[in-house]
């Protein structure tokens, strides 16, 4: 069957796509130009006409996985509710055990970076974006008046700090930590970031308190 021709774009995102699976599989420093392409069964020096080199392809790749996510993460902070709602479901996705970006790639493209200077600019605008858009829902919330955070900046470094290290010991050694204690880990970090009580973040009481302590313990 003969392959449906595709556009400049479309051709660019197919490739893509194929890279970043094979990243995933097979690690950065090990996937081959020839890798993606006998994936989508087209030759190297099409993949290479749109991507010059492998450590070009494997930048763009990262940042394509990465603009998904910051678009999905973007949605879930403009939803028409509290900051306080917001945050707690934006933060649980972000977090090893939601659906949030491929954690195998992030950390893959995290070492390599440190020996490539291009992927390393790529990676890190994209951390400091994730940042951003955190730190600015925290200061919206703490403006209306629903928590106290002095420093919204402080406090999405601090968290996205936690998750990504949760992240990797969890990719990388796959422990004994359970998915319901890797979420309470994240509501209790961001209840503290917010100086709310987990009543206040979760709507129900922490457990072996009643809801009454648990609010005086946020005052």
């Amino acid at each position: 069957m003969a392959r449906v021709r595709l556009n400049v774009a479309e051709r660019r995102e197919e490739i893509l796509r194929a890279a970043v699976g094979q990243i995933e599989l097979r690690g950065v420093s090990s996937v081959r130009i020839a890798d993606v392409a006998s994936v989508l069964g087209v030759s190297n020096a099409l993949v290479l006409y749109h991507f010059s080199t492998k450590e070009k392809l494997v930048a763009a790749a990262f940042a394509y996985a990465a603009e998904a996510d910051l678009a999905h993460l973007r949605k879930l902070l403009a939803r028409r509710t509290t900051a306080v709602r917001r945050l707690r479901a934006a933060v649980r996705w972000y977090a090893p055990t939601g659906q949030a970006k491929g954690w195998r790639l992030w950390i893959e493209g995290w070492a390599a970076s440190l020996r490539d200077p291009a992927l390393r600019e790529v990676a890190g605008d994209l951390d400091q974006r994730w940042k951003t858009e955190l730190a600015q829902v925290m200061a919206e919330g703490a403006a209306a008046g629903e928590f106290r955070c002095e420093d919204p900046r402080s406090a999405a470094w601090r968290l996205t700090a936690l998750l990504d290290g949760m992240a990797v010991q969890t990719t990388s050694y796959r422990g004994p930590v359970s998915r319901a204690t890797m979420l309470r880990w994240t509501d209790e970090a961001l209840a503290r970031e917010l100086g709310l009580g987990l009543a206040a973040l979760t709507g129900s009481p922490a457990p072996g308190r009643p809801a009454a302590a648990e609010s005086r313990g946020s005052g």
